[in-house]
């Protein structure tokens, strides 16, 4: 890794560690955790009443995904299911619900401090399905085959080797699985300068590939099916996007 990719990918972990010091010192105080500040593209209002409802306070405050990827992956009962970049365990937690007593989830999360919130979180939830590991998503610490869906939310963007993510997901993938994930994507149009200049790459869009750079990734990594589909703006010409693709 070089110095550059290695000052971001601290600059990530910082940022997220901050962020889960902030809602775990919230959850002490009389009026309950205290959410991440952001702004309507991002965050916990992305999710039905119903599920923020069914889930400890905290892990609710904590997301800073930019969509619901437990919907867009179709879990079903009995699947294994790995959510890349957990942070406070709120997909988890609502995967493990998905797949019920007979599925498993993973979260893995590179973060001390969220790893030891989504701990609390998965207590609190009475999660005994789910499983949260530490590590990073370019090196995932798990054998060949042996999940069925991948799932993530607005994380793939902040990894400054998206070549490796997308081959570990595929390596770690049954035959017949599939990814799932809610990501910041850019218009083919804007180059990699222009994305800079409407946000940073801590905040999700200075590392977002084009929609024709996420198809080639994906498609270089082996996953066939793909299919990119923006949501709603986050920034001019960037998009929140559910991407789907298969591992045949």
């Amino acid at each position: 890794m070089s110095e550059h990719s290695s000052d971001l990918r601290e600059t990530v972990r910082r940022r997220y560690a901050a962020a889960a010091v902030q809602v775990t010192e919230g959850g002490a105080a009389c009026c309950g955790p205290q959410a991440i500040e952001i702004d309507d593209s991002f965050g916990s209002a992305l999710y039905a009443a119903d599920e923020r409802e069914a889930l400890p306070a905290e892990a609710v405050a904590a997301s800073l995904g930019c969509g619901n990827p437990t919907v867009v992956a179709d879990l079903r009962e009995g699947e294994r299911v790995l959510d890349l970049g957990s942070g406070g365990g709120i997909d988890v937690l609502l995967s493990a619900r998905r797949v019920g007593p007979t599925g498993r989830v993973f979260g893995l999360d590179m973060t001390e401090e969220m790893l030891a919130l989504a701990l609390t979180n998965r207590k609190k939830a009475g999660a005994t399905n789910a499983e949260f590991l530490k590590g990073t998503i370019e090196a995932i610490p798990l054998p060949a085959n042996s999940i069925d869906v991948v799932i993530s939310n607005c994380v793939i963007n902040l990894s400054t080797d998206k070549a490796a993510v997308f081959a570990e997901a595929f390596r770690v993938l049954a035959r017949g699985g599939r990814i799932g994930v809610f990501d910041v994507v850019a218009d083919d149009a804007l180059s990699p300068q222009q994305r800079g200049e409407r946000g940073d790459f801590v905040g999700c869009v200075a590392g977002a590939l084009s929609f024709a750079e996420y198809r080639e990734g994906l498609a270089a990594a082996g996953f066939t099916d793909i299919e990119i589909t923006p949501t709603h703006a986050v920034a001019d010409g960037m998009h929140s996007a559910i991407v789907r693709a298969t591992k045949r």
